[in-house]
């Protein structure tokens, strides 16, 4: 299946191709969308569209309000702390 123009997808993805990268490239793209064209022949008649092949379960717990940290527990593991807050390395000049 060679009903595309390699020149113009290698000139939206923004790359430059030797002749031997063209023909390369060029094949594999073909065999991928001769891939494609099988797909759209399978009947799919009933069946109901997914995101995804198997259900996605959120395994996170409930979000429930509780006590805060005090702040001496959340600067416990502070590997560095000045004036009862996080001393952390200068990034903006």
């Amino acid at each position: 299946m060679s009903d595309f123009n390699i020149h113009y997808v290698a000139k939206l993805a923004r790359i430059e191709l030797s002749p031997a990268e063209e023909e390369k490239l060029g094949t594999q793209l073909g065999h991928i969308l001769g891939y494609i064209a099988k797909l759209k022949e399978v009947d799919v008649t009933g069946v109901e569209a997914t995101a995804h092949a198997f259900p996605l379960v959120n395994v996170t717990r409930p979000d429930v309000a509780r006590e805060p940290l005090s702040h001496e527990a959340a600067l416990s593991n502070a590997p560095s702390r000045s004036g009862g807050l996080f001393v952390v390395p200068k990034i903006v000049e």
